[in-house]
């Protein structure tokens, strides 16, 4: 049993300033009270409440929390009642065990008939404190740790309850570590040879794929590093219920199944967050719509995030979760960091919410619920409050992302409703596409023919499906416009191998890649689904010089003197693959201009100082700037999906820099690191055809002349 000595320690740990005197009565108290008293497993039941109130220092929570836990049985099984409490302890503690005790007499029922009952009789309780269920969660957790030593059939009794009402609602509250445990628990008593076989095919993957966790964490702690970013990386196998649910939901089995493993990045600030998003996207390819942005978006319980899949070793793919050490915080507390405590204070976390407005909000508009059934839609609304339903005009259900507008609701229904869609009414009154179906709303899609999706629709639908099929009827009503700019991408492309883009070239490409013809290599060149170097690379795969086999960026220029140095300039930032030229500098070496860079005209009348020079043939390392001027959509997640491209193209982000922010749209300057020109006329078509990109070029810098000898990057 944890002594009062260990307790207090665990509680000075993150509370220098706790009340160690109350503390130490209260565990008198509770000892005294509970004397004689044993659990099933025959130990003292005094150790119950200490282990309840261990599981909450984890949390960083309040004294008065620490010592509810301590006497939270103290009035239903001890001669302890509240006035006694009251006098010894306060009122604020004899409240808060008192709403314990009558939560724990509750008769909870994991029925499906009696769950509206259920939630009604928890939110009641949740709403005068949230403590309170703190800590009856904290002694759910430790009886199910414990169950075994109950009777069978009050171990299914329990566990049931706890499947069905205290892990989701754990869940709801943020506390998603408690969540999984509760599940796992549970698991293990209602399905044993379930979680059993999923234990067991983990070992033998493990066995055979050795140790994914280390070698993953391990690869990207490199690379990172690699990066100059600071950051903690974390790795494990997800739950065994966690993949039970998958393996149901999905219908897989366990060997098709591929999100087993689950990362964690934890960052020093926000900005580091996008940057490592960028770096691990540039290492590994990400899976197309797994990327969640809860950082711009965050959840109603204050959970920020960045979530991505990526496929790592061997093809098997892994869930990367990047956040802040603050956000971190939240995310394992939920809505206990409201109460936690660092270095005796309260902590100020500024991502944690007050759990009170949304408990008064909901007891506000369930007080007058008398249909059970209508209570529990509600409650279900709510507890789920990342997804809504609304209903089309026969009354069948939509199940829709948070934020969805018209647009998603139409195609969501059927691609064609959602391509014909000119506007919609909402509960029967006519509203702009733009705007934001909730819970419960009757949406009527009005449709007309001839109608064709709007590139701003791009801006406005918020579901995979609906941009998919947006994308889709754009890319055919601009199949010409992507044809002629994939024309010249091919040109530049085959032009890097001293090739030329000719008709029979690019038959061949088609033949290769398994497309119907060549204006559909270039229809796919000009919208980004293809790069140049993959259309280059199926007709001469020999002329595409291989990985491994770098040139080394000190010797990347040829036509410099004997031991003579250079520098690019900074002004107009050559990359390799652009012809250059070369201005000495006295003590400086070479400093290497672009041919049509205009500082150039400052050289005009000293011809001495002109050197001839191009770089070398070859793969270059992705080690050469250059800054690109984007305009960009200022919506949620646009910047996320911004940085994922880039690292989707093996460039890396050197640098962000705002420059100007308006309601709807904001300019930046991005820094990226290429390999040479192809790499970034590549880069910028890829951008230029994201519709949230309203505008890109290359950035020059404008020098002052007499800076010019100082020109140099």
């Amino acid at each position: 049993m944890i002594t009062v000595d260990d307790l207090i320690e665990l509680v000075r740990n993150y509370n220098p300033k706790t009340n160690t005197a109350l503390i130490g009565a209260a565990f008198d108290f509770g000892d005294k009270m509970h004397q004689g008293q044993f659990r099933h497993s025959g130990e003292p039941y005094f150790t119950h409440p200490v282990a309840v109130a261990a599981i909450l220092t984890e949390q960083q929570l309040d004294d008065a929390t620490i010592i509810t836990a301590l006497l939270h049985d103290t009035i239903e099984d001890t001669k302890a009642n509240y006035g006694a409490l009251a006098d010894k302890f306060g009122d604020d503690i004899a409240k808060l065990v008192d709403g314990v005790t009558k939560l724990t007499k509750l008769q909870l029922s994991s029925v499906e008939t009696k769950q509206a009952e259920n939630f009604r009789k928890l939110f009641m309780a949740m709403s005068k404190d949230m403590r309170v269920i703190l800590v009856k969660l904290a002694d759910r957790l430790h009886n199910m740790r414990t169950i075994r030593s109950m009777r069978p059939e009050k171990q299914l009794q329990k566990a049931r309850e706890t499947m069905d009402i205290f892990a989701p609602l754990a869940g709801r509250m943020g506390m998603q570590w408690m969540r999984e445990e509760l599940e796992d628990l549970a698991f293990k008593v209602l399905n044993p040879e379930g979680r059993s076989s999923i234990i067991r095919r983990f070992i033998t993957l493990q066995r055979e794929t050795g140790d994914v966790i280390q070698q993953i964490t391990g690869d990207m702690r490199f690379e990172l590093e690699k990066a100059g970013i600071s950051s903690e990386v974390f790795g494990r196998a997800k739950k065994p219920y966690s993949i039970w649910r998958k393996m149901q939901e999905k219908d897989q089995s366990f060997s098709r199944l591929s999100d087993i493993y689950g990362f964690r990045i934890i960052t020093v600030n926000e900005e580091d967050t996008y940057r490592a998003l960028g770096v691990i996207h540039q290492r590994w390819r990400a899976v197309p719509g797994r990327f969640k942005d809860y950082i711009s978006q965050p959840k109603s319980n204050g959970y920020r995030s960045i979530h991505t899949t990526m496929s790592g070793r061997d093809g098997k793919m892994v869930e990367v979760q990047i956040r802040t050490r603050q956000m971190h915080d939240v995310a394992e507390t939920g809505v206990a960091a409201h109460w936690s405590y660092r270095d005796g204070v309260r902590s100020n976390n500024p991502f944690a919410v007050d759990p009170a407005k949304w408990i008064s909000q909901l007891t506000e508009q369930f007080d007058g619920e008398d249909d059970h059934e209508d209570f529990l839609e509600a409650v279900k609304l709510e507890m789920y409050s990342d997804q809504v339903f609304c209903f089309t005009p026969k009354g069948d259900v939509v199940k829709l992302p948070r934020g969805a507008t018209p647009i998603d609701f139409a195609y969501a229904i059927h691609t064609r409703i959602g391509n014909a869609c000119v506007g919609a009414k909402i509960d029967g009154m006519r509203v702009p596409l733009w705007t934001r179906v909730k819970n419960g709303q009757s949406v009527d899609i009005i449709t007309a023919e001839g109608q064709t999706p709007q590139a701003t629709w791009l801006e406005i639908a918020k579901t995979g499906k609906a941009k998919s099929a947006i994308r889709r009827s754009m890319r055919e009503e601009d199949r010409g416009r992507f044809i002629t700019l994939g024309r010249e991408l091919a040109r530049s492309a085959f032009a890097h191998v001293r090739k030329k883009a000719t008709d029979k070239a690019l038959e061949a490409a088609a033949k290769q890649l398994r497309l119907n013809n060549a204006d559909e290599v270039l229809a796919r060149l000009g919208s980004a689904e293809l790069t140049g170097r993959e259309v280059v690379e199926s007709i001469y795969p020999d002329l595409i010089p291989k990985a491994g086999k770098e040139v080394d960026a000190r010797r990347a220029v040829i036509g410099l003197g004997t031991g003579q140095s250079f520098q690019r300039a900074t002004c107009c930032q050559p990359v390799p693959g652009e012809r250059i030229v070369g201005i000495t500098f006295r003590g400086q070496g070479v400093v290497v201009h672009a041919i049509d860079c205009a500082r150039l005209a400052e050289y005009e009348d000293q011809p001495d100082r002109w050197l001839d020079l191009h770089w070398r043939d070859g793969t270059h390392p992705a080690i050469y700037g250059a800054t690109l001027d984007l305009t960009i959509g200022n919506d949620a997640g646009v910047l996320g999906r911004i940085c994922t491209l880039i690292g989707e193209t093996k460039a890396n982000i050197s640098n962000l820099e705002f420059m100007d922010r308006k309601p709807d749209f904001y300019r930046l300057l991005i820094n990226v690191e290429l390999r040479d020109a192809q790499h970034l006329h590549s880069l910028m078509a890829a951008l230029e055809a994201e519709s949230d990109v309203a505008a890109i070029k290359r950035h020059r810098l404008k020098i002052p002349v007499a800076d010019k000898a100082n020109a140099v990057g």
